[in-house]
Parts: structure tokens; sequence; C-alpha cells
């Protein structure tokens, strides 16, 4: 029988063929792309005379069964794994790896590039095909390809050596994450709790073979609600401790070492590469240029926000105290409190919250607010194969009836799904000879599950989550350039964050809110002095998020910019980097660098400062919907126009201003964050 992923998938929209694909299927397919890429990269070395068409163009296509393949399995692996699956990546990553740097150290093939990019004075490129040169030309230079062969092995070497550490170091976390779980056996112990919660910590417990008790681990949906809820200061502190020093106890799981040996290899690619840093090798491709650049954008606001964040510790010390005796608030009181505090200032939590925002309709809110802007419809689709029961499928239209783009969605934690919020895509958009390929999307979160009595609640929280994770799946969805390597989500990485940020603004808005936000049981619209009660909120403890926020930026930078053989105590250099930002007291023997995935897992390796940065340009974009109406069509056709459809096809300063009118502005985020006047 023919291997499922090298047949053609006779599949609605050639989507993934999931309900076909079998383990032992991965390695013979990557390995027969791998060999197909190969004989395309051949043609492309075999033309006499290096052209824009035969030799950029064509790079462009290249690979494409590959991409699809490998991206299927990844996801998979992040969304759906199994020891099976992890093995098996430890056995495909070498192998990408290899075939790119075969690709990208292929001197032949780099002259021809080069060739191109030298004379394109004499090409008459458009701008998105100029893009492409640049882009292609310095993915060259970028990955060695001016290196000699000696150099270019020891590439080779550090790729292979770093691919394989950030899959291990995503390994042990969820291996953490998912071994632990805590138990009660009196309902005293969660004194607090709201019923709903009580009822998923005892579904958990009766799913793990201890019914009559409560149980929580660390996934999001159980170990977030325990701090914010739970009366028992013990419990908040027992889940506090296991969640911030996971990976860290020098056992086998511990990841301390692999972030030295990540840490030396990326400044050894760096210097290899002419870099002083792997900061400065990631911000060359940045909008913020520089670390300078992005260590001033970001004490700019921390000058800003830090004195408010004092403010808001000290009366938040003080509530404690007043209430329950709290002599020296702690990390794990934190959420608890402030919980509380909101409660008696806004007369709003999210228990008061939660009915009105079931899953269900959240996503029809999702949906109906992406066809006010941008005409888009969403069509259930049950014949799309799916790679879990949970997960959703939709085929997208656009305005015109068109088929735009097929929509995957996945809501529910899981033993083989890694925690926190991602969209992600399985195929590219493209056009080639005016026939257009269109994407395949998918967003992945980790929603509180349905119990036996109540669906799906979100927490407010929850539902910007999913509002920003959609706001990325927009980006992909309505890409429309010539080429797949800068549509969509293939932007500047501190740009990126600018649709899915934007998005989150619309829960705020009445006009939104009341397309879904409506009680579980009684079918009643959220009542207008609870959307302005939410509104009143969003301020609160503004400054301590902001700084918070901050902090984990500059502890990114300074990994990635601090000379490796430096770091040699994990915790004492994370440690004196966050003693600035810290606002309460530190807890011995907690760790945030060993399960920081973003920067040692994911792409955001000296590029976490990217969420505050595109925090401006979200907030600074959002204005001008306020301005001119939050469903006004002028300014979301623009908005779809420049930012969503352009993806990378020009620089990402061109396409805002081109949006905008103008370069953006920070007042737009410090008034919205309450750190400065609005007047």
């Amino acid at each position: 029988m023919q291997n499922p992923l090298l047949a053609q998938f006779a599949t609605p929209f050639d989507t993934a063929p999931f309900n076909k694909i079998k383990t032992e299927d991965y390695l013979p397919a990557i390995k027969a792309s791998i060999d197909e890429a190969k004989l395309e990269i051949e043609a492309i070395k075999n033309e006499e005379q290096p052209s824009f068409e035969n030799t950029i163009e064509a790079l462009d296509r290249s690979g494409k069964k590959l991409g699809i393949i490998s991206s299927i399995f990844f996801n998979l692996n992040s969304a759906e794994t199994s020891p099976e699956l992890q093995k098996l990546a430890r056995e495909i990553s070498p192998l990408l790896t290899q075939h790119s740097n075969d690709i990208l150290l292929d001197q032949v093939l780099f002259q021809k590039v080069a060739s191109v990019f030298d004379s394109q004075e004499n090409l008459d490129l458009t701008p998105e095909q100029k893009t492409l040169l640049e882009k292609t030309f310095k993915s060259f230079v970028r990955n060695g390809a001016k290196l000699g062969p000696e150099q270019g092995e020891t590439l080779r070497k550090i790729d292979q050596e770093l691919a394989q550490l950030s899959l291990k170091f995503g390994e042990n976390v969820l291996e953490e994450t998912n071994k632990y779980v805590h138990f009660e056996t009196e309902e005293s112990a969660i004194e607090g709790l709201p019923e709903g919660i009580k009822e998923a910590a005892s579904q958990i417990a009766e799913e793990k073979g201890k019914p009559g008790q409560w149980a929580f681990t660390l996934d999001y949906p159980s170990y977030i609600p325990a701090l914010t809820y739970a009366k028992n200061r013990d419990l908040r502190k027992l889940l506090f401790l296991a969640y911030n020093t996971k990976c860290s106890k020098g056992d086998e799981l511990d990841n301390q070492q692999i972030i030295k040996d990540i840490l030396n290899l990326k400044e050894k690619r760096a210097q290899l590469l002419g870099y002083k840093n792997h900061a400065e090798f990631i911000l060359e491709e940045r909008m913020a240029k520089s670390p300078d650049e992005v260590t001033q954008f970001s004490e700019s606001l921390l000058a800003k926000a830090k004195p408010k964040a004092e403010k808001e510790i000290e009366e938040l010390s003080k509530f404690a105290k007043d209430l329950d005796g709290i002599t020296e608030l702690q990390k794990w009181d934190f959420a608890y409190y402030s919980e509380l505090l909101k409660k008696e200032k806004y007369a709003i939590d999210d228990e008061l919250l939660k009915p009105y925002f079931q899953l269900e309709k959240v996503i029809s809110g999702v949906f109906q607010t992406a066809q006010k802007l941008y005409g888009l419809e969403f069509i259930p689709n049950s014949e799309i194969p799916v790679y879990h029961p949970d997960v959703l499928a939709y085929e997208v239209k656009d305005r015109e009836g068109k088929h735009l783009a097929v929509f995957y969605a996945d809501y529910f934690p899981r033993a083989g799904k890694r925690n926190g919020a991602w969209m992600t895509s399985y195929q590219g958009q493209s056009e080639r000879d005016g026939v257009e390929k269109r994407p395949h999307i998918s967003i992945v979160c980790n929603f509180t599950k349905p119990t036996k009595t109540k669906p799906s609640l979100l927490t407010f929280n929850e539902v910007t989550t999913l509002f920003h994770e959609f706001g990325h799946a927009l980006h992909g969805m309505v890409a429309k350039t010539k080429y797949e390597s800068i549509s969509g989500t293939s932007v500047y990485w501190d740009f990126v964050e600018l649709p899915s940020q934007i998005f989150e603004n619309w829960c705020y808005e009445k006009e939104c809110l009341d397309l879904f936000a409506e009680h579980y049981e009684t079918g009643e619209k959220i009542p207008s002095d609870l959307i302005e009660k939410i509104k009143k909120a969003a301020n609160f403890q503004q400054g301590y998020q902001t700084v918070r926020q901050i902090s984990f930026g500059l502890l990114d930078m300074a990994f990635h910019s601090t000379k490796a053989q430096e770091i040699t105590d994990i915790p004492e250099f994370e440690r004196g980097i966050m003693k600035r930002t810290d606002l309460l007291p530190p807890v011995q023997g907690t760790l945030m660098a060993t399960s920081f995935s973003h920067i040692f897992q994911g792409g955001y390796s000296a590029g976490y400062y990217s969420y505050k940065w595109a925090e401006v340009l979200d907030a600074d974009a959002f204005e001008l919907f306020q301005e001119k109406g939050v469903f006004d069509q002028e300014t979301a056709a623009s908005f779809q126009k420049n930012i969503l459809s352009a993806g990378g096809s020009e620089h990402p300063s061109i396409l805002y201003k081109r949006f905008r009118g103008r370069e953006p502005k920070q007042d737009a985020l410090l008034k919205r964050a309450g750190l400065v006047s609005k007047t």
C-alpha cells in the first residue's frame, strides 16, 4: 500500500490525510521528499544562465512536498505527541537540518543566487520580487554560504546539535508538566474554588483513578484557577513551587545544562558568521535593529511602568494584610488577592463573567467579528480529516463566496499536547501562473474543558487568548502574495504579533461582545454595566503586567547578548537580571529559564521583546478603528490589504505606514495601559 503522505491527498482541498497516516509513514516520506527536493535543487543548479525565474522563484517553489510533510509531523509533535513521535523527531530533525545546510552551503547554488542579486538593477522586479530576492540572498549569507569548507562543516555540526537540544528541552518540559499531579482528599482544603473548578478537579481525580478526591495538574486550566481562587495558602504555595521549578531539580529532566549548551552553540554560530552574539545576528532581521535599540525601548517603557507597578503592589499588600493579616505578600498570593481586590474595586471577577463566555458562543463571536470586518464565512466540514476527535475543521470562504482557506481548531488540554496556545499552518499560500494555492491554518489552545454538568466556560483571559490566536490565523488565512516564503505570518518577528494583538481589542468593545456574550443558561445578553466594568478593569494592575512582560524580554536579551562562558550558574544569572523588575520577594529554588520554551524551543530567542514592541503597533493601529468605528469597512479593508494580506512582501515599516499614514507612536499604548493620562 502506498505511503499516504506521498500519495495524492484524496481529501477535501488536499488537506492532510490524518485518518490514514501511521507513525511508521513519516520517516520514509521525509526521506523520499528530501530526495525529490534535491532533484529540484539540481535542476536549478543546471540552469546555464541564472535568472530571477529559474533561480529565485524556483527556489521558493522547491521542497513543497517536504514542507507539507514536515509541517504535519512537527505540528503533531506539539499538539498530539507520543514517545514514538518524540523518538522519531530526534531522528527526523537531523535529516531536515542536514538538507537545509546542503542547500544553504552549496557554493554553486549560492553563486547563481548572488549573480541574480548583483544584477537586480537591470531586472524589472516588483516590490514583492525584490523582497524575495533580498530574503533569499540573505538567508544564504546568514546561514554560512560565504564560509569556507571547514567552517561550513562546523556550522553543520552546530545546527544539528541545536536542533536536538531544542527538541530535548521541549520534551523535558512536557514530561515534567504531565507527570505532576496533586490530590486533595478534604473539601475544606479547596475552599474558595468555584463549583465549576471543583468539578473539573474532581473529574481529573476520577480519570486518574481516585474518585471522591480533587486533583490539580500543571496544565493552565487546572493550575491558574487554583492560584486565583484557592483560599488555602499552602495549596497555592505547593502548586506555585511545582510550576516554577519545572526542569530545574537536578534530575534527568533538568534543562540547565541544555540551556548552557544552547547558548554556547548559538554564540559560536553567530561568531562564525561574523556577529558579536546571537542577539545581534537575530536583530539584523527585525524592526528593532540592535540589542541597544531593544534595551532603549524596554527601558523607556519600564521607566513609565515601574512606579505604577510599585504602587499597585503596595496597594495589594495592604489589602492582603487588612483582609487576612498577610505580613509579606508572596508570589503565590498575587493572583488570589488580585482577583479579590479587582472584585472589590470593580464589582467584577471571572466567575461573574464566565457564564457569558461559553466556548461555542465565543467561537461564533470570533467568526462573526471576522465576517463583519473582512467578510469571511466559516463552514464546518466533517469530511476534512482531523488528528484528534477534539479538533474541529472548517472551510473558509471570502465575501464573494470563493474558497479562501481551511481552518482547524484544537481547544482542550491533553497529555500529548504542550501547554500554551499557538497558531500554525499545514500549507502556506502561494500563486503560480494564475493558479492559487490556499492555506491550511490551525490554532491550538488549552482551555477549560466541559464537565459533566457545565459546558466549557471561558475566563475573560481565555477569551482574549482565543481572539489573539485567531488574529494570527487571519494573517495566514487572508494571505495574498505570490511567494509562499513571504506569505502570511512570514514577516519580521517583531511585526508578527500585530495582527494577533490588535484582534484582542475587539473583546472590550460592546459592538463585538453583543454578538456572542450570552448567559449559557438564560440566553441573556451580557449587561452593558458588565461591559463597562470589563473596560474599567482593563487597566487593573497594568503597571505590574507591563513590568512582568518587560522582565521576560530583558532576561531573553541578556541570555543571548551575554558571553556564554560567563553564564555558569543559571539561577544566579536569572536572579541578577530579574532583581530590577522583581516586585515581590524572590522565591528560593524557583527558575523561569528551565521552562522558558518560547526562547529555548520556539522561535522567540532574542525576540521576546516583540510582544511589547507589537503592542505599540496594535494600540496605535486600533486607535484608528476607534476613531472611524470598530467595524468601519474602509479601515478594515485597508488593514486587510496592507497588513494581513501583504505578509512579508515589503518591509513592515512601509506596510504599517501605508495603513496608518504615519510612523507608529507609543502614546496609544501608554494611554491604554493607564501609564499616562488619557486627557
